[in-house]
């Protein structure tokens, strides 16, 4: 898509104050598969030099915005490789879409969003008055929607290791083989045995469901009825996305047991 009403494209250093019609670039891959009229000058991110992956010193990983999906597949976890898959796409979309960009973009069916939401991601922002620090469920408000301010960037997620250390798995639906997500879930276990569901997708932003121990189906199935509001449109009605969700939550369930 050509952005006919940009007029500059400067890097993050050289480009001063946020002015209205500023638009942060990462690895476009939303930013041009749509007309953006207000956009009139691209703030290139990618261009910010930002280590991609960094193990921290408490054993967790900072993933930068800018690290591209290609890059954190090569880290070997279930949670990793079930949200990559559940992008659908080709090696050259892995090579350029953004963890950041994936997340900021606020879809639904956003992988690197479930995968942050499980791992219990911490988003660092920063914006003309500062950093400020918030949980990736408290960032996405809703579809195409965040609780960034004006002039504010996203400049990476850490995830902590007790995160990184509990049992995962993922399951996927969608209405089509090559389809996006209608409903994409992870389940995490701990060593003391509590359960956590994290369901997306299916939902109009991320929904974490933590369990003290595994419960039953049957309680499983009345958690989601409870607390799960239910997002509609073409990839999936809301009935299905439903039956859908429960489905592979008890999927889940079961193998994590």
């Amino acid at each position: 898509m050509d952005l006919h009403t940009v007029t500059e494209h400067v890097g993050l250093d050289e480009a001063g104050a946020w002015r209205p019609g500023d638009v942060w670039l990462a690895g476009g891959t939303w930013l041009f598969s749509e007309p953006q009229p207000g956009a009139a000058r691209l703030v290139d991110l990618s261009a910010a030099g930002w280590t991609p992956l960094t193990d921290t010193a408490d054993g967790g990983l900072e993933i930068a915005a800018t690290c591209t999906v290609a890059a954190l597949a090569r880290r070997q976890h279930p949670v990793v490789d079930g949200c990559v898959r559940a992008f659908l796409a080709s090696f050259k979309v892995h090579g350029v879409a953004t963890v950041g960009g994936n997340v900021c973009a606020a879809l639904p069916a956003g992988p690197m969003i479930a995968l942050a939401a499980a791992l219990d991601a911490e988003c660092l922002l920063v914006g003309p008055r500062g950093e400020r620090r918030m949980p990736v469920t408290a960032l996405v408000t809703g579809p195409g929607t965040t609780a960034l301010r004006t002039g504010e960037y996203l400049r990476s997620l850490t995830l902590p290791r007790p995160a990184l250390a509990r049992r995962a798995a993922v399951r996927q639906a969608s209405l089509y083989p090559h389809g996006r997500s209608a409903a994409l879930l992870v389940g995490t276990r701990g060593a003391a045995g509590d359960l956590a569901l994290t369901i997306t997708g299916s939902t109009p932003r991320p929904v974490v469901l933590p369990f003290p121990e595994t419960p039953t189906a049957a309680a499983l199935a009345a958690a989601i009825g409870a607390r799960v509001p239910w997002f509609d449109d073409v990839h999936g009605d809301p009935d299905w996305r439903r039956h859908m969700t429960v489905r592979l939550a008890e999927e889940l369930r079961g193998e994590l047991a």
